[in-house]
């Protein structure tokens, strides 16, 4: 049976190889650990799945969700109470705020909604791998911007040729970055918009790790700058702040034209968020702040352990302020797959190469503190013996 020639670009997901690779080595007995993957295992705050239990028995709220594909009017105001106290950034929750099934849905929605065949749309290598998939999926052809250590991972725009940028309806950017771990600043912010209006950019600023800085960082919103809804929307997700990646929620906010037609593709996708998912969103946005400081000392601690691990093996990493993964370094003269490889078969313990997340992720690994303490403690002493 034939199958669509735009999956042929598209190679296999980073994640679904990473797991299929530790499920076939624990079959065989062996105890791998996996710092491949951030997906937050502590639980979600008690109040939360109170109020989604609750929620959930009222029969109204198993028929199509409220709003449908919009998000629930309460939802999205809660979102934007949340944007004006956490980030200084004024929405209309009624034509600026679009509930997502997660901020890697609204990345998809946004390419379906703003490019055509043959459109170039302008992202960062390294960079999250399914902005690349999305953009292959609509008929664009992406062009990847290096970011480098030396310039803090943020990219260069004087470096994007101008016969690119012309031709580039569109943008993806994501700070704090995954895989990177850096932060962007307000004046990058007030260069971002700078670029995207006079080439006439749409931007699409994926911000699920808004809330994971660290050393003296602040959150920050790039809808905060100075005409940044003019050129583009931002997307933002409960669940690194409160821990319900599974739950599948988050947000679109920014440009109304942009989210106007971010709804069209959704309202032609999907039905919309289960109403208990969003009344429990809402206790999260409004009631639950404290876990985010809990989370952070959490994952700061954890950092810690995994820097002063390598540094004791000879390494001299000053890691970014934000996100909780590590871009690390690999030893010199050896490359990302050699030493997943090595760490894998020597130690069972698994990281991502960063070869995975572009050309300018060689020479790096990403390493996920979210794992238990205990198996974080256990995989650090078998990367020691292995390295040491």
């Amino acid at each position: 049976m034939q199958t669509a020639d735009r999956l042929k670009k598209i190679p296999p997901y980073l994640f679904m190889e990473l797991r299929q690779k530790i499920a076939k080595a624990r079959a065989e007995g062996i105890d791998v650990i996996s710092l491949a993957i951030g997906d937050p295992v502590e639980p979600t705050p008690q109040p939360i799945i109170d109020e989604l239990s609750k929620e959930a028995y009222h029969p109204a709220n198993h028929r199509y969700p409220t709003d449908e594909e919009k998000g629930m009017l309460a939802f999205r105001e809660a979102v934007a109470e949340w944007y004006r106290t956490r980030y200084a950034v004024s929405l209309d929750p009624k034509i600026e705020v679009l509930g997502l099934i997660g901020s890697k849905e609204g990345c998809h929605h946004f390419v379906l909604a703003v490019v055509n065949p043959g459109d170039v749309v302008l992202m960062t290598d390294p960079g999250y791998p399914a902005y690349q998939a999305s953009i292959w999926m609509a008929g664009g052809e992406p062009y990847r911007v290096p970011i480098r250590a030396e310039h803090g991972f943020l990219p260069v725009f004087d470096d994007v040729p101008s016969e690119i940028a012309r031709k580039a309806t569109a943008i993806f950017l994501n700070y704090p970055n995954n895989p990177t771990g850096a932060v962007a600043n307000p004046q990058f912010f007030a260069r971002l918009v700078e670029f995207a209006r006079s080439y006439d950019i749409a931007v699409c600023y994926d911000n699920p790790y808004s809330e994971i800085v660290f050393e003296g960082e602040r959150p920050l919103s790039f809808l905060a700058a100075e005409g940044a809804k003019g050129v583009g929307v931002e997307l933002n997700s409960l669940s690194k702040p409160f821990n319900m990646t599974g739950w599948r929620i988050g947000m679109a906010m920014g440009n109304a034209d942009l989210i106007s037609a971010i709804s069209k593709v959704k309202e032609n996708t999907d039905s919309g968020i289960f109403n208990a998912i969003q009344y429990a969103g809402i206790v999260a946005l409004r009631k639950c702040q404290d876990n985010i400081s809990k989370m952070l000392e959490i994952y700061g601690n954890r950092r810690k352990r995994v820097v002063d691990t390598f540094n004791q093996l000879g390494w001299d990493y000053r890691p970014p302020k934000g996100t909780f993964y590590l871009w690390l370094p690999t030893p010199k003269g050896m490359g990302a797959l050699e030493l997943t490889t090595l760490l894998f078969e020597k130690a069972h313990v698994v990281v991502a190469a960063g070869t995975a997340y572009g050309q300018y992720g060689e020479g790096y690994v990403r390493i996920s503190l979210t794992v238990p303490d205990d198996r974080l403690d256990e995989a650090l002493r078998r990367i020691r013996a292995t390295l040491s």
